[in-house]
């Protein structure tokens, strides 16, 4: 069955969806063996054999299965000497350093080094391909695959495709709602012609290689992180809450947007699918209290609440279901001058905030064991809206934060 892409069409046309994976599997390093992962890998997900197709009779785009892997694997002569060895993200700079042109290349590139007894792969990731979660998911199957040599069934791999998939008597606010009708009312009266996928990739390419990222990795160790728990049990917060609370504090910022995994919550969804299931929304803390605890509490109330409401949930959700998708492939390009669309450019810069990257955001993927799985960290996507980022994720224990910030100088 093709899957075409409706919600993740906000993911298409924006540069910088990107995002990595990186662990160090307990594995001897072995090529002929490692290559035998990545083919049975793609042989159990059809998205790692596609590229990205164009239907130009309903201006539509859709994920086009070929027979093939089209996984990028880098096998490299270097070893590492250790895993906070520079090469690596070195290697995903070079990775995420243009903007990959998906219609003629795959959505997953790798590198992968030998670490002593052990082997150490960077999975660099296409938004199109996967979300966070399903990022990690799919790197653990890898692991497995590797290390024990495991066989895996294809999964079918079902996306969301129209506003029906979504829960049921949402609707948006009547703001939001008048102001989609209003921009897709606007696109249709200025007559504008579709941005094309290649036009949009000759101007991303041109914006990443100058639109630079520093990432840092900041590592909790399991004593700190079990430390960090039993706090936050005795003041009935999360340490993604209190997380956030260092982050309100030390950017003196009042909004600070996450992500929710909603795979559970869709019923066509099936284990160990690829694709984009999730959602995300903005918390508002004004005025940030000076005692951390305090601030942490406001921000779990706050998160609770909107993990209860539906509407609030999956209203950038709806927002991608309402919006005509060629006013969403226009939104970013005409909200940086380089499209003629007022409706596209409206939507880019009150919608998203494409004009200026002020934003900041956490992604946690939540803690893990593995026994096959020694050390990993997530690397987020440095959306051009978002000025600073934390991916966050525990393994055996150990927390690690990777922050992709964006130089100062970029924000102009």
């Amino acid at each position: 069955m093709m899957e075409r892409i409706f919600t993740e069409r906000a993911h298409l046309m924006c540069p910088h969806m990107n995002f990595g994976i990186v662990m160090s599997v307990v594995k001897e390093f072995d090529e002929e063996k490692i290559r035998k992962a990545f083919e049975r890998l793609s042989d159990a997900h059809p998205f790692l054999r596609a590229y990205l197709g164009y239907d130009k009779e309903d201006n539509s785009y859709f994920y086009d299965v070929t027979d093939s892997s089209k996984i990028g694997i880098k096998i490299s002569d270097s070893e590492l000497k250790d895993f906070d060895d520079p090469k690596i993200l070195l290697e995903y700079d070079s990775l995420i350093g243009c903007d990959w042109d998906i219609s003629k290349e795959g959505m997953l590139k790798t590198v992968v080094w030998k670490q002593s007894d052990k082997t150490v792969f960077l999975l660099a990731f296409h938004h199109l391909l996967a979300d966070g979660r399903g990022a990690l998911n799919l790197a653990l199957e890898l692991a497995d695959i590797y290390a024990k040599d495991e066989v895996r069934q294809e999964v079918t791999e079902k996306l969301i495709s129209s506003a029906d998939d979504l829960p049921q008597n949402l609707g948006l606010p009547f703001l939001s709602r008048k102001l989609v009708e209003k921009a897709n009312r606007d696109w249709e009266k200025e007559g504008c012609e579709n941005l094309s996928y290649q036009r949009y990739h000759e101007f991303a390419d041109s914006f990443v290689k100058n639109d630079k990222v520093t990432i840092s990795i900041n590592r909790t160790c399991p004593d700190d992180v079990k430390k960090m728990a039993g706090e936050c049990r005795e003041h009935s917060v999360t340490i993604n809450d209190l997380l956030m609370a260092r982050m309100y504090q030390k950017e003196k910022t009042d909004k600070i947007i996450i992500a929710k995994d909603i795979r559970d919550s869709l019923s066509f969804y099936n284990k160990g699918a690829l694709g984009n299931y999730s959602t995300a929304f903005s918390v508002v803390i004004k005025n940030a209290e000076k005692d951390i605890w305090t601030l942490a509490d406001k921000i779990h109330k706050k998160v609770q609440k909107t993990l209860q409401s539906p509407k609030d949930l999956y209203l950038v959700l709806q927002c991608y279901a309402c919006l005509k998708p060629e006013v969403l492939d226009a939104a970013f390009m005409a909200a940086k001058g380089a499209f003629k669309s007022k409706s596209a450019e409206f939507i880019g810069k009150m919608f998203f905030g494409f004009d200026s990257p002020k934003g900041y955001s956490i992604t946690n993927l939540g803690r893990i064991e593995s026994k096959n799985v020694e050390n990993a960290f997530f690397i987020p996507p440095a959306s051009p809206a978002i000025r600073k980022t934390a991916g966050v994720l525990t393994i055996n224990g150990q927390m690690t934060e990777c922050i992709c910030e964006r130089n100062k100088t970029m924000e102009d």
